[in-house]
């Protein structure tokens, strides 16, 4: 199965790069969401489109609540996984790693999702951002 789906691989990255470059167009002036940072030289596959949000709990409802699907892929931190037990880690050990648990979100980034689903998804998370301002939220579609 897997030979049959390597001559796609390229392919499907490109389209999830495609995705990932328009969100972070589309998502790059909002203070409270962070989009991910690729280190100049590297270069990112997109398996997941994971932001951060201080109140992630409430976009996620937010989300729910406009049909988007999402994915909290990493909601323990390693240290704390029951796995890792026998090493002693407490909470608190390492608290960026606690706090970041805490605040990540993946956004839909599938090869076939294209502009029109991204701008969607997007418009979602810019109109929760602006919940609580002066000015009334923007229509999610």
């Amino acid at each position: 199965m897997l030979l049959a789906k390597l001559p796609y691989l390229d392919q499907w990255i490109a389209g999830r790069r495609a995705n990932a470059a328009f969100y972070d167009e589309l998502l790059a002036d909002l203070e409270p969401v962070m989009t991910p940072v690729v280190a100049e030289g590297n270069f990112h596959t997109y398996n997941q489109y994971t932001i951060r949000a201080e109140r992630r709990d409430e976009l996620r409802a937010f989300l729910e609540g406009n049909g988007i699907g999402h994915g909290v892929y990493y909601p323990v931190p390693l240290h704390l996984q029951h796995c890792f037990q026998a090493l002693g880690y407490a909470p608190g050990d390492f608290p960026v790693a606690e706090a970041l648990c805490e605040e990540v979100l993946s956004l839909p980034i599938y090869p076939e999702l294209g502009e029109e689903r991204v701008r969607i998804v997007a418009a979602v998370v810019r109109d929760f951002c602006r919940v609580g301002e002066t000015r009334p939220p923007l229509p999610c579609t």
